[in-house]
Parts: C-alpha cells; structure tokens; sequence
C-alpha cells in the first residue's frame, strides 16, 4: 500500500452553522489536527452570495495548489444532505482523477441517490449511524462503511432546581418538527403554566413567532438565534429537557451534546436517534408528528424531577459509551491508517483504536 504524508480535509468554515462546523470543531479540540499531518480548506460558510463565491474560490486554489505542489494525499471531505454533495462534487472528482484515497464523512440526511459514483470510489465512507450505513448500501453496495461517531463532551454545572425551560437546537423549519413542539408546549401550559421554550438556531423566526402567537404562547417561546459553544453550554447548563421532534434524522450533533450535558430527551424515533436514545431509560421516544406524545413525554420530564435526573444521568452514560471524544477520534484515526496515511514521526495517536471491519 503507497503510504500518504498529507490530508487534506474538505468542509464548513469555523463558526459556521450545522453539523459539519461542530464535528470538526471536536476534532480540532481534541486533537486531531495536531496529531495527523491535516491541512484544512473551508468551501463553504455562512454570509450572503458574495462570500461564498469569494470562499469557494479561494478552497478551489488551494486544493489545486496544494495537490500541484505536493501530488496525491488523503482527501478527506465531508458532505451534508441536499446541495452539499453538489458543491464538494468538483473536488472528488479532481481528488479521484489524481488518484488521491477519497475519504466521504456523511452528515445530517436527506442524501441524493446521484452520490452512488462517488461512493462506490471513495476509500472509505464514514457514517455517523447504523441508518445511515443502510442508506448507502441502498446506493453503493460495495462502499466501504465504517462508523465514525461525531465528539461530543459538554461539561455542565449542576443545577439544584432548574427551571421548566425546554430547549431546541436546531434550523427553525417544519422538517425539524418546531410546529408540533410549539403545539406540544400550548397544551402543556395547562399543568405546568411556566413552561418555556428556547429555540437556538437560525431560519424564518417571524414564521415561527406568528405560530406562537396564534397558539397564545408568544411570552413563552424566546429565540436566542445560532449560539456557539458558550452559549449552547449555557442553555444546556439551565434546560430541564431537550426537544427533537424531527421528521428526519442521521445522528444529530445536538443531540448528542444535550446527552452528553445530562440533559433528558424527547426525540422523534428516525434516522439514527433510537440508536442511541432508549425510550424510558435514557430519554424518550415518540414518532414524528405525534404531538399528543410529545407532550406527554414533557409533562413527565417536568413534573416528575427524580425521573429526569435519572434520565439524564442515564444520557450522560450513554453519551459517554458513543460519542466521547476519545472514540470519535480512534475511529477517524484508523480510517487514516486503512487508506495509507501516516503520521509524522514523534506526533503518532496514541488513542487505542478498535479493528476496523468493512460492513456485511
């Protein structure tokens, strides 16, 4: 096998919105660009029109430039749902024709059918789930799957007595099912008359606000836009649960952040989360579009305490056995190794890493 000295991983720029932006912002954290010979090229970021052209212009010189100088490495990118593989579709293609191993992260769902090429040429395709693995096998039978976690590892202060405070993060869109919560929280108002809602993240506000106000809750939903890192630990740190109700899924960022923070979970039962979120023990599941369940599953999060520190406690754990930092990185760490990579010489990993087997 021709070994490689150099990666270069494709993806959103710093403090970008989305997943894409979080899971590399862990593996920086936690040291995965110090220990791999890994040059970073952002092709994309939030701005208007302008900057993104200017952004993606820039990543196309550096990605010939750096393949000109240095001739075939590691290409490693990573691709969210809908336009996303659209955008990187240039760069793999340029990184097969000079034969570089293409390593595809996949994010978030909603696929398009047309990535089966790419796939079933990429060194290796790294999925966040076991439904998302399925998915690609439905268009890329000989893809070679391997699981690769996102890194999540928030540290909250305990709080004695949290508020009745349910926190959303996410896109302000119907597909993430923020309507139905809304509903959800009209109705729970009746026995816990102080509830409210924190919605972090961006999208059309005023239509989520005008559903608030026909429902009567416009003074409980507050909207504090896209947050950062402090400001999710923060909102992490005073929620009583977390709300996912989407209508699809891979294996959100979110979610497994508030896992990891402790915080109980109501999550629609798609995609990846009932890998992870096991109804009645660490959280609860409920279908998508269920509003009935949803609140009800609120309602004894918030009036049953013990029951949530349990809960909680029991996210926490699980967090730690999927999406600890330290096993997110091993298994990033020998995809490297399977395609050739190596590190320098005196920065090798140290993480003890699990046997890497292509998918049945």
């Amino acid at each position: 096998m021709r070994l490689y000295t150099r990666i270069l991983m494709l993806g959103a720029a710093p403090q970008t919105r989305g997943s894409i932006a979080a899971v590399v912002d862990g593996y920086r954290a936690h040291g995965l660009f110090k220990r791999w010979p890994l040059t970073y090229v952002a092709t994309h970021g939030d701005g208007g029109l302008l900057h993104s052209m200017q952004l993606y212009a820039k990543a196309v010189k550096q990605f010939a430039g750096a393949l000109a100088e240095h001739g075939p490495m590691v290409v490693h990118a990573h691709l969210a749902g809908g336009a996303g593989f659209w955008r990187e579709a240039p760069f793999m293609a340029a990184a097969l024709a000079a034969r570089c191993p293409l390593i595809v992260q996949l994010h978030g769902a909603n696929f398009d059918a047309g990535m089966g090429w790419v796939l079933d040429r990429a060194a290796a395709v790294c999925v966040p789930c076991e439904a998302t693995r399925t998915w690609v096998r439905s268009v890329s039978r000989g893809a070679f799957t391997v699981l690769t976690p996102p890194p999540a590892a928030i540290e909250v202060a305990a709080q004695e007595a949290k508020p009745n405070l349910v926190l959303f993060l996410g896109r302000l869109d119907a597909s993430k099912g923020l309507f139905d919560l809304l509903e959800a929280l009209a109705s729970l108002r009746s026995a816990v008359p102080d509830v409210r809602l924190a919605c972090a993240g961006d999208g059309d506000r005023s239509i989520v606000e005008r559903q608030a106000e026909r429902l009567g809750i416009a003074d409980a939903v507050k909207f504090t836009g896209w947050v950062g890192p402090s400001g999710k630990r923060a909102l992490l740190e005073h929620a009583a649960a977390f709300a996912l109700p989407c209508y699809e899924a891979g294996m959100p960022a979110s979610l497994a952040e508030a896992m990891s923070a402790g915080v109980p979970v109501v999550a629609s039962r798609v995609g990846g989360i009932p890998e992870v979120v096991v109804d009645g023990a660490n959280g609860f599941l409920v279908p998508p579009g269920d509003k009935i369940g949803l609140e009800r599953a609120l309602r004894r999060i918030l009036l049953d305490r013990e029951l949530a520190a349990r809960l909680g406690a029991s996210a926490r754990e699980a967090a730690r056995r999927s999406f600890a930092p330290e096993r997110a990185l091993a298994a990033m760490e020998q995809v490297y190794e399977s395609v050739g990579a190596r590190a320098p010489r005196g920065a090798e990993p140290e993480l003890k890493k699990p046997e890497l087997k292509k998918a049945a």
